[in-house]
């Protein structure tokens, strides 16, 4: 077992800081200007393992022995974004594999690490780092070692620490609570064993709910260090690797605290479980599925955060053709039925345009797909999120199914190649541009190569790559491309081909915040790194392998950096394996597995930074109805920022999906303003709280929220920056 590398929600708030600080002079007054991430031109001298935004603006990265038995050269660093240096320093200890956490002055919570590899056995050190000074001091040490431990900011500030590896490689199943100033209570027995990172959430009343892995769920109450059986979960055996989320606590639910509990266990489910602890008795109930069993469909985020499925098949006899839709509402977890197509689309492509619209195009759509009339179709209609309508729109020159659809720059969308005859699977090189303005395709420059089940990646240069596929015959009988070229928009023409380091199909090229594009099947990898002009040096570069053979899984770069790598089939059958890419270090890591087994799925980011997983076939019980999230880490409080950041920072963008924040008066005595900063950075008065109060704000908006004190010059305390899923806004700060 290896320690999860992850970059914490504090990331997302850093590359907020920079676009809000680099986008303000362009977009002040722009509602709908989106961010973008570019390459810096220099690379972190140690593994960032351990990532948190200061108060300061600046970055502390903790990598500690970074994942290197024998390293003794423990290290830490801090970077500047404005200056753009990158200072290390050494540490006393191997801080690898802690729980780290930001306290409400200002300081970092270093808790636990490593003392020994393979087995782990944990350190009892805790140390924190003050960005004032930049020095890491150690404080009282623990009861007993951890590693692997669940580290949660409660209420007032205090710090709990829960479960990992101790200093003797067993479970330290204690609490153990850390109270800046006079450092740790003693250690609280659970009188249980738990698992390493139990799944632990703050409540509105300060206590802490367990909800996983085991099938027995409870609340820690802080005050009297007491667990209290709180309900047994609907499924018999235990979640382990499972996934639970804490729902929005919104005035539409009275702030009610929901927890979603999903998959996990041996074999794994497809079962979902919600609870509602603001009820009387609190019971697990199961959750939702999809409408309809689907493979082959396709699954577009939506402007509005939520996602549209829309057609595919029904893998059984008598095979059924979809024409219909539905829609994942991330804020329900429910699936609706939405309006329905005009034709049916099997293996079509799906584009979300600028406008909102979404793009079906091209697919099988015999309505008697076990006849052997089976056609393909050139049609093409949109789907209006608006009104939940689809209309048909120009159709494409040419039938085509299995092809490829990238939005260019400009808006418009390039379709290249395809199967142009579905009894010999023949690929086609042709390719065509369908432009919103007119609702018509339009003929391109054909590709060097004809191909089907490629992958079409738009590079930050405005190009498009396109890579791998077949030729012929298709995935169950062709041979597999190793070759790639490139789209150049402004001349309508293909450059290629170029050969590969290995061959790829029916997989997602994602393109890394580097400017690399990944590709990942089978057991191999390699990244695509562009020149100008292209193919003039060896651009695919060999990466690490994946830790399983897979084909026909799914490839979502995450909102971390890090590329989720799901399900697929391989040499024992149909995967519910998951892993991870780090494009820092070039290497998988497993992660939780799916709850159900699955090929020919979708996955799709949320603007919340969890990826849905729908549909597809698994060899237990055919095409699948389900659908799971995958969520990589845990909300966060948020670190209030620097007030000299006034001044410097405005609205200037708009979420796709509503930002949250619960804004908590913890004060005993005094009362705080909440202003917004508009456009123009100037403030608006928004609430005033008085002492033990609070409020949830939600917002379209990248609003910068002060925290003023009530004088007649309204200082400022505190500035938050809003993420896009609800995390607690605490102050004042901790003295």
């Amino acid at each position: 077992m290896k320690c999860r590398i992850f970059a914490t929600k504090s990331e997302t708030v850093v590359l907020l800081l920079i676009v809000l600080a680099t986008l303000v002079s362009h977009a002040a007054d722009q509602a709908n200007v989106q961010g973008q991430w570019y390459t810096l031109p220099y690379t972190m001298p140690i593994n960032p393992v351990h990532v948190t935004l200061l108060n300061n603006g600046k970055v502390l990265i903790v990598s500690g022995s970074g994942n290197v038995a024998g390293n003794t050269n423990y290290r830490a660093a801090v970077w500047d974004p404005q200056a753009g240096t990158i200072i290390t320093q050494s540490v006393a200890w191997d801080m690898f594999c802690n729980g780290m956490v930001s306290l409400p002055d200002g300081r970092v919570f270093i808790n636990g690490g490593t003392l020994q590899y393979d087995p782990f056995h944990g350190a009892l050190s805790t140390s924190l780092y003050d960005p004032t000074t930049k020095t890491f001091t150690d404080v009282q040490q623990m009861a007993h070692g951890r590693w692997y431990p669940t580290v949660t900011t409660l209420g007032n500030g205090r710090i709990l620490t829960f479960s990992g590896v101790d200093e003797n490689g067993s479970t330290n199943s204690t609490v153990e609570i850390y109270t800046v100033g006079s450092g740790w209570s003693s250690a609280f027995s659970a009188g249980w064993t738990p698992p390493l990172y139990p799944r632990l959430h703050l409540l509105p009343n300060g206590n802490v709910f367990y909800s996983g892995s085991s099938t027995q769920s409870r609340i820690f109450n802080p005050n009297t260090h007491t667990w209290t059986n709180v309900a047994t979960t609907t499924q018999s055996g235990s979640r382990t690797y499972g996934t639970s989320v804490l729902l929005g606590l919104t005035p539409a639910n009275n702030y009610a605290p929901r927890v979603l509990i999903m998959g996990g266990g041996s074999p794994s489910t497809a079962t979902t479980e919600l609870i509602d602890l603001s009820a009387s008795t609190p019971v697990w109930e199961r959750g939702p599925d999809m409408s309809q069993p689907r493979i082959e469909m396709s699954g577009v985020l939506l402007p509005n955060g939520k996602v549209l499925i829309a057609g595919g098949v029904k893998w059984a006899f008598p095979t059924t053709f979809y024409a219909s839709a539905e829609i994942f509402d991330p804020a329900t977890g429910q699936f609706t039925l939405t309006g329905t197509m005009s034709s049916a689309h099997v293996d079509h492509t799906a584009t979300l345009l600028s406008n909102g619209k979404v793009l079906v195009a091209g697919g099988e759509g015999s309505t008697n797909p076990d006849a052997s009339n089976q056609q393909i179709t050139s049609s093409a209609e949109l789907y209006d999120p608006s009104i939940g309508t689809f209309t048909l729109t120009g159709g494409m020159t040419t039938g085509r199914f299995n092809q490829a659809a990238t939005t260019l720059s400009d808006g418009r969308v390039l379709v290249t190649g395809g199967y142009a005859d579905v009894n010999t699977r023949t690929a086609t090189a042709s390719a065509e541009i369908y432009n919103p303005a007119t609702g018509s395709f339009t003929p391109t420059g054909s590709m060097t190569v004809a191909r089907a089940e490629h992958t079409s990646t738009s590079l930050p240069d405005g190009r498009v790559l396109i890579a791998g596929g077949f030729s012929s015959s298709g995935f169950f009988g062709g041979t597999q491309l190793s070759t790639a070229e490139i789209y150049n928009p402004s001349t309508g023409s293909f450059k290629g081909p170029a050969s590969m380091a290995f061959a790829h199909s029916r997989v997602l090229a994602p393109l890394l915040p580097n400017g690399a594009v990944l590709f990942a099947s089978g057991s191999t990898a390699e990244l695509f790194f562009p020149t100008d002009p292209p193919f003039q040096v060896q651009e695919f570069t060999a990466t690490g392998s994946l830790n399983t053979v897979r084909l026909v899984h799914t490839a979502t770069l995450l909102s971390n950096g890090l590329v989720l790598i799901a399900g697929g089939i391989g040499f024992s059958g149909f995967s519910a394996g998951a892993e991870l890419y780090d494009p820092a270090t070039g290497t998988f890591t497993a992660t939780g597995s799916l709850n159900t087994a699955r090929q020919a799925h979708t996955a799709t980011l949320l603007p919340t930074g969890k990826a849905l997983v729908s549909g597809g076939v698994s060899n237990n019980t055919g095409v699948q109805a389900t659908a799971e999230l995958f969520q990589f880490g845990e909300n966060q409080q948020l670190a209030p920022q620097s007030c000299s950041y006034e001044g410097h920072i405005k609205s200037v963008a708009a979420f796709s999906t509503p930002a949250a924040i619960q804004f908590v008066n913890n004060s005993a005595s005094l009362t705080f303003q909440v202003f917004w900063l508009d456009y123009n950075g100037n403030r608006v008065l928004y609430a005033t709280l008085a002492p033990g109060q609070s409020f949830i704000q939600q917002t379209f908006l990248t609003h910068p929220w002060v925290i003023a004190d009530t004088s007649p010059a309204a200082t400022c305390q505190e500035i938050y920056l809003p993420l896009q899923e609800q995390a607690p806004a605490i102050f004042p700060p901790a003295q």
